[in-house]
């Protein structure tokens, strides 16, 4: 593995991951510096962790969503780049030795590096062509970005207002029209090994739709305006309205839950408010 991995800190955002971290940090070569940044008051994760890897920090965070959690990784980072990646991205770290050299050639210029995702459905997740060695691209997903810090903070940090979802999009897009572009590596392979956070709740998957729907919202108002954003959305909110009264007449009680989150988010966010609702 090249030398240059002490160039890279690796930023891992965890909340209630437990069951997961151990077997990721296993596979990051030590000596590599690693961020943890665990957002639900752990503090035996944090001792065991410490106690165990000389590589890994571990802070313990009030939990404002990764946003909050990415900008304080890198107030900590002293390198010159950075790796934000989840715990459950299955991920070859030799891989980052591609990103250095396509950051190199790029000398510096640029918002953000990612690889290529397997399994995942062409039509909610956009990349390159397949047969592109790599090639420009709206966003990288932000479960595996590779980030230069001097860019990073020149572009502006995460936009603190999202808690979860979109957040990568918008940095993506803002870090554009400032001239710094997104890349995706074909030659970098990763896939999702499921879900990072542990949690045995019914609502929870509901609480992360209610997220999702936040933050499209407030992207879309960030890049269109509110006016045009809301015509974009009106046959989004028909549709959330009509699964409403139809799983209200017919008693589906968790269908109804599920597009009462929704509405709730994007009511929230058309009216301004803060992505407030937390696990």
């Amino acid at each position: 593995m090249s030398q240059n991995l002490s160039d890279v800190t690796i930023v891992i955002i965890t909340y209630k991951s437990e069951k997961i971290i151990y077997d990721f940090i296993k596979k990051i070569p030590s000596k590599i510096k690693t961020i943890i940044i665990e957002n639900s008051q752990n503090y035996e994760l944090k001792k065991d962790i410490e106690e165990k890897y000389e590589n890994i920090s571990l802070f313990i965070k009030e939990n404002n969503g990764v946003s909050s959690a990415l900008n304080f990784a890198v107030n900590k980072i002293k390198t010159k780049y950075f790796l934000q990646i989840s715990p459950d991205i299955d991920f070859n770290f030799e891989d980052i030795n591609l990103f250095l050299n396509f950051a190199k050639e790029k000398n510096d210029i640029f918002a953000a590096i990612g690889p290529r995702f397997l399994d995942v459905k062409e039509k909610s997740h956009k990349q390159i062509k397949e047969n592109l060695e790599f090639d420009e691209i709206d966003s990288i997903h932000g479960s595996c970005m590779f980030i230069n810090k001097k860019s990073f903070l020149d572009i502006g940090k995460f936009d603190e207002n999202f808690f979860l979802y979109f957040e990568e999009t918008e940095y993506c897009y803002r870090a554009k029209k400032k001239g710094y572009f997104s890349y995706q590596i074909n030659k970098s392979k990763v896939k999702s090994i499921g879900r990072s956070v542990n949690i045995e709740d019914e609502n929870f998957s509901n609480i992360l739709i209610w997220h999702f729907i936040w933050s499209k919202f407030y992207f879309n108002k960030k890049k269109f305006g509110k006016v045009i954003s809301l015509i974009i959305f009106i046959p989004l909110i028909i549709r959330i309205l009509f699964r409403i009264a139809l799983y209200k007449v017919i008693k589906k009680d968790l269908l109804l839950d599920k597009y009462r989150a929704r509405f709730d988010g994007l009511s929230k966010s058309i009216k301004g408010k803060k992505s407030s609702l937390r696990p």
